[in-house]
């Protein structure tokens, strides 16, 4: 009632003035407070407005990126993980150095057969660009996957027109195949009509340094750099790691002329010494400098884009293996993002033996061997659904080497030690059998994944079975049923490969190297045996049907119905009987009310009224 007499005097109250204007300031605010809130999640960068002149260059400079983003070749890093949490954290590693991009910092693995985890130093590992003059920037970074490289890109605001924006894109790489070595490029384009002015803090600028490290200028045949020392501690010991960094030296104040543009890279070689005693430092630090110099002045020699070329090339050799998510219908499968970070990151906390050139002949191959074959691996059920192991986010360097160390103690208890002590090839290779739970045995292949969980589309590329690369995918048809899809690229001389679908009782398929691939259906064994087999061996697959000893053989919709088999007679049977007994009483209620005693009739006659009644 007091509800009812509110809404009553509601048109009288909107008939004043004051209250319909105070209603439409009200909307108005409504409207400005969304609008600006949706600009500002749009917004590209921090310390400029999300709709001024740096916020728009930085999406027009992007726009590339965001094509990378859709193949699924990089991964977007916010600087601000909006409603996340912390954002993730941006890394370069090639398993002996490890930079902290966000932070500047610099982490090294120390040096011999029995190195320790990596150590964190205060050296000042990037130059930073602080902007002189800049009324506001915008800022973005990315992963690039496919090329190891942790891209940045500002956008600074010089003036008050729409154009007046500077762009300074940085890339940091550390290379692949020369573990000694990291890069950072810098490009500075002006495309305004004034000076564009930076101020420059270079690694080892002597006020970052402080007393950690101890800084000199050298010069070797007409070249220069600077050369800095110091040394670690570590915790519970008397032992100390030493490091030398040689750095290539950079004004410090840069300054790009109108219409024009600024290009400089800046080389980094870094050594570090075994945990040694205090008494061992003067030798020891001589020995670290004298091989910084030296491979100083080889990488300054070479061309810049040569090393970025090798070291992008060498890093998309590695994802020739990789994960594709394709269709995820729950909330426990990772994501094709998850994944991906994941990847990287561990990948980028490993060492790659393989590509060391010192490597002795005979551990090459043994290596190799490994990599081609990788006996009993990987044992046990898939790691598709262990969030310990697929982290939706990774904040800090300390949870990614914790990750990663994870991940290395998991592939050595279920059968890939070999493939862990291959370094960052193997550890791919794991990380993919693991997804599926694909398993070597002594002939074949088997892939023995879950069947209840085959409601995920996804694809394993890259599995190495000899010197053959196999591409195995889950994929739904138009009626969401699951098929398995086999293609497989031979590297050398092709080498007959066949397979069969579970319980191997039709004849097995002999695999090609047509684009489109061979298709099996997913079938269910009682008991459960893997989904499918492959192998070079075909009598071998011939006579699994005789060994495996199976009750029967489901197709998939068949073993997901009997585990489903939907809710009970019981329940059915209560709803029916609860239906049928309201329709009586129901029944039973208009019978009284038109044919009881004292019924109402049906239709009601018209009586004539007199008119002295009226």
């Amino acid at each position: 009632m007091w509800l009812q007499q509110r809404l009553k005097g509601l048109p009288g109250l909107l008939s004043s003035s004051w209250a319909r204007r105070l209603l439409l300031l009200l909307v108005l605010l409504l409207v400005a407070y969304w609008y600006l809130g949706a600009a500002r999640a749009r917004g590209g960068g921090r310390g400029a407005e999300p709709w001024g002149p740096a916020a728009l260059c930085l999406q027009t400079a992007s726009g590339a990126w965001r094509e990378q983003t859709q193949r699924g070749d990089a991964l977007p890093l916010p600087e601000e993980a909006a409603g996340a949490g912390e954002p993730r954290v941006a890394v370069a590693g090639n398993g002996f150095l490890l930079l902290d991009v966000s932070a500047g910092r610099l982490w090294v693995r120390p040096a011999g057969p029995a190195a320790g985890p990596p150590l964190a130093t205060e050296y000042p590992a990037l130059v930073r660009l602080r902007a002189l003059g800049g009324r506001g920037e915008a800022r973005a970074a990315l992963a690039a996957l496919r090329d190891g490289a942790v891209r940045r890109l500002r956008c600074v605001q010089t003036g008050p027109g729409a154009g007046d924006c500077v762009t300074v894109r940085e890339e940091v790489v550390a290379h692949r195949s020369r573990p000694h070595l990291y890069l950072q490029r810098i490009r500075i384009a002006n495309p305004t009509g004034r000076v564009a002015a930076f101020e420059a803090s270079a690694p080892a600028a002597a006020s970052a340094l402080g007393g950690r490290f101890t800084t000199s200028l050298e010069k070797v045949e007409e070249r220069q750099f600077l050369l800095s020392s110091g040394r670690l501690l570590l915790a519970g010991s008397p032992k100390v790691v030493l490091v030398v960094v040689a750095a290539k030296k950079l004004v410090s104040r840069v300054q790009v002329a109108p219409e024009s543009h600024f290009d400089e890279t800046v080389l980094s070689v870094v050594y570090t010494s075994e945990p040694i005693e205090v008494s061992r430092l003067e030798e020891t630090f001589s020995k670290l400098r004298e091989a910084a110099k030296k491979e100083m002045l080889e990488v300054m020699q070479m061309g810049v884009e040569d090393l970025f070329q090798e070291h992008q090339q060498t890093w998309s050799d590695l994802f020739i293996s990789g994960i594709e998510m394709r269709k995820i219908t729950d909330a426990h499968t990772p994501s094709s993002e998850t994944v991906n970070m994941t990847l990287y990151y561990v990948l980028s906390t490993v060492p790659a033996p393989l590509l060391d050139p010192l490597l002795a002949g005979e551990d090459r191959e043994k290596i190799e061997a490994s990599l081609n074959y990788a006996d009993h691996c990987f044992s046990g059920h898939a790691t598709m659904h262990a969030q310990n192991l697929w982290p939706p986010r990774l904040t800090s360097v300390s949870q990614i080497l914790q990750l990663s160390d994870l991940w290395k103690l998991t592939l050595q208890k279920r059968g890939c030690k070999g493939l862990v002590t291959a370094g960052v090839h193997g550890l791919m290779q794991g990380m993919v059998l693991s997804f599926g739970g694909l398993q070597f045995t002594e002939n074949h292949l088997q892939f023995q994944a879950d069947p209840d969980v085959l409601h995920n589309s996804y694809s394993l590329r890259g599995i190495h079975y000899n010197k053959d690369l196999i591409s195995l995918a889950v994929l739904l048809d138009a009626e969401g049923k699951p098929f398995l899809h086999v293609s497989v690229k031979f590297q050398e001389k092709p080498v007959r490969l066949y397979a069969c679908e579970a319980g191997c009782m039709n004849e097995p398929v002999e695999l090609t190297s047509e684009a489109r691939g061979h298709t099996f259906p997913v079938m269910v064994t009682q008991p459960i045996t893997p989904l499918l087999y492959i192998s070079t061996d075909l009598v071998h697959l011939q006579d699994l049907r005789h060994t495996l000893h199976l009750k029967a053989i489901l197709a998939h919709e068949e073993h997901m119905a009997k585990q489903y088999p939907g809710l009970p007679f019981l329940f059915w049977f209560s709803v029916a009987s609860l239906i049928t007994l309201f329709h009586l009483f129901l029944f039973k209620l208009i019978y009284n009310e038109y044919c009881g005693p004292g019924a109402k009739p049906l239709f009601r006659s018209k009586v004539a009224v007199p008119d002295s009644a009226r």
